[in-house]
């Protein structure tokens, strides 16, 4: 007699495949326009290996929509740059840092309703 495998679902499998963690990929919001992909590898670089940055443009004015990533080698670098970078200014604007999240393709996002205690419908 056989056996059949027993599997179990696993919500990484509808997320989009990534060379890097999500704990080591930080979301970088409050960006200055002025800001460009090197300039914020330099001011993140001290924390330790930085292997990616990407700034989000618009595509009809090329200009940056304010928020970008930045990816480390590891999660114990990007938890230390974000530490430390969370509420400080680079070129004069303070930034908003946190864990970026996965971005999940092909399955609909569901966000519970709160029904208010005055809702008389329940």
């Amino acid at each position: 007699m056989r056996r059949l495998a027993h599997f179990v679902f696993h919500p990484s499998f509808y997320c989009t495949s990534s060379r890097h963690s999500s704990n080591s990929k930080l979301f970088v919001g409050g960006l200055s326009w002025y800001v460009d992909e090197k300039s914020l590898k330099e001011a993140f670089s001290s924390f330790g290996e930085v292997t990616e940055v990407r700034i989000m443009y618009d595509k009809n004015t090329g200009r940056s929509r304010g928020f970008g990533f930045v990816y480390f080698s590891s999660e114990h670098h990007a938890k230390s740059a974000k530490d430390a970078m969370d509420g400080k200014a680079l070129l004069g604007r303070p930034l908003r840092i946190s864990f970026a999240l996965d971005k999940v393709r092909g399955v609909p996002v569901v966000v519970p309703r709160v029904s208010s205690f005055g809702d008389s419908s329940s």
